[in-house]
């Protein structure tokens, strides 16, 4: 059977076809880019899903070898993501089901991002580490559900790098921030972790603040910036594992792409036995695979949402805990 998946929650406009015989066989995207110091507004984000659509589709097709016509079952990200954007891909996935008359699998998208990371890990039971735009989560599975222990308070961490780049006028998202931020130095940040808890904001006003003032380097800042709310995503996560007393650990996300996360949290891992796994860049950024792949594992174990295509929608505000699984 084959699984076409569509990835459209927020920047990137993502197409993956997963072969259940041959495992992924297409992973193609295309990625908008705001201009230096602007952010992502909406309907630039639909526009620029709508606009190149035809062009992914077709790429991944041919990466795939197969047709339309061939494929079993279409999915797409369902949410949580940004509406305008996640309306794109949830018309243009009603209209290939209902045109090619094959069943529609809504897919939640932080699920998507846990399911191929323990894929590519080969981890059946770890402790989880979501950090992404929108979300920062400590997840953990039990029985038939993901239950989030522990979650940012107010914004998610990738949206704290993304907007302190947009604030000092760096173009492009946080894997920017993390080469500008390589020749830094640590300056002193305020540091706050409530249990299981994050809180950023404070740490995106603090970090403006000092852009302004001028007595740092930008690069500085950045450098802090980030070494800051890592070592508080450690803390957290650590208190998790004693908790649960998991022995593995897989981190997932966009933000998980970053180097210097991977190197704390590995350490961290090392000095309390525990196995550490983080998947390519290419299935932590967001993806259609990762949407094709999880499609796959709910039709597997029959929980494939039943509705009508009619009656499906997106959900901006969903929840890694309301699903069953």
């Amino acid at each position: 059977m084959k699984f076409l998946g569509i990835e459209c929650t927020a920047h990137t406009l993502g197409i993956g076809i997963y072969d259940s015989a041959k495992g992924i066989i297409a992973n193609e995207m295309d990625t908008f880019r705001p201009k230096p110091g602007e952010g992502m507004l909406p309907r630039e984000l639909a526009d620029h899903h709508a606009r190149v659509f035809n062009d992914v589709l077709s790429s991944a097709l041919k990466k795939s070898k197969c047709k339309l016509e061939e494929i079993d079952f279409f999915s797409f990200a369902q949410g949580p993501g940004i509406g305008a954007p996640l309306a794109v891909g949830c018309s243009a996935a009603k209209f290939l089901a209902l045109k090619f008359k094959k069943p529609l699998i809504p897919v939640n998208h932080c699920q998507a991002h846990i399911e191929i990371a323990k894929k590519i890990s080969g981890f059946k039971d770890p402790l989880i580490l979501y950090l992404s735009g929108g979300n920062s989560q400590i997840i953990i599975k039990e029985k038939n559900r993901y239950h989030v222990l522990g979650e940012t308070l107010d914004i998610g961490l990738g949206n704290l790098f993304d907007s302190f780049a947009r604030s000092i006028g760096l173009e492009g998202h946080g894997s920017v921030l993390e080469k500008f931020a390589k020749k830094g130095r640590y300056v002193e940040f305020p540091y706050s972790v409530k249990g299981m808890n994050l809180v950023f904001s404070g740490l995106l006003t603090y970090a403006q603040k000092l852009a302004i003032e001028g007595k740092y380097r930008k690069q500085d800042i950045a450098y802090s910036l980030m070494e800051t709310s890592f070592a508080m995503s450690c803390e957290a996560t650590e208190r998790a594992l004693f908790l649960t007393k998991k022995k593995q650990l897989v981190v997932c996300g966009g933000v998980a792409q970053n180097k210097k996360l991977q190197r704390m949290l590995k350490t961290m891992c090392n000095d309390d036995g525990v196995s550490f796994a983080a998947a390519p860049d290419e299935f932590n950024r967001d993806n259609g695979a990762m949407i094709a792949y999880t499609a796959f594992l709910m039709r597997k174990n029959a929980i494939e949402k039943r509705e009508k295509i009619k009656d499906v929608f997106p959900l901006p505000n969903q929840r890694i805990d309301q699903i069953k699984f």
